[in-house]
Order: structure tokens, then sequence, then C-alpha cells
């Protein structure tokens, strides 16, 4: 199991969602900004806060997080 010390949840902020240590930033939201923002240069412009092991821990956290399972698909008639 993955310690992810990084990532943090408390019901009395944002909902109980994982945010990045203790800020009210969640991890969606960073996920979603480097989307938005693929050149790291232009992230840390907008989020000067989050260090690269923030990242690092968000992006393995979802990855944890997700459901991977394989669907089995039938051939087209």
């Amino acid at each position: 199991m993955t310690a992810f010390e990084r990532i943090t949840s408390d019901p009395a902020m944002m909902n109980g969602q994982p945010c990045i240590r203790g800020m009210r930033l969640t991890v969606r939201r960073v996920l979603q900004a480097l989307a938005t923002y693929p050149d790291r240069d232009q992230f840390r412009a907008e989020y000067p806060e989050v260090e690269d092991e923030d990242i690092r821990q968000a992006l393995e956290y979802a990855a944890a997080n997700l459901d991977d399972k394989v669907v089995e698909l039938r051939p087209v008639p």
C-alpha cells in the first residue's frame, strides 16, 4: 500500500474530497489544471504553492483509485 502523505481528506473541508497538503486544493483540481496547462511553467504560474511531489502523488493517487477492469467486447454481427 502506498502512503500518500501529501494527500489529505477532512470531512470539514471541501466535503472530504482528497486535497493537497490540507490546502483547499483538491486532487481533482490539480489533475484538471495539469490537463489545462500541460506546460509546467504555466501550471506553476497559476498554482505556485503546488510542489513536484504534490503533482506526483496526485497522479499516483488518481491512478490507484481508478477501477481498472477488462471489458470483453463482442464482435459486431
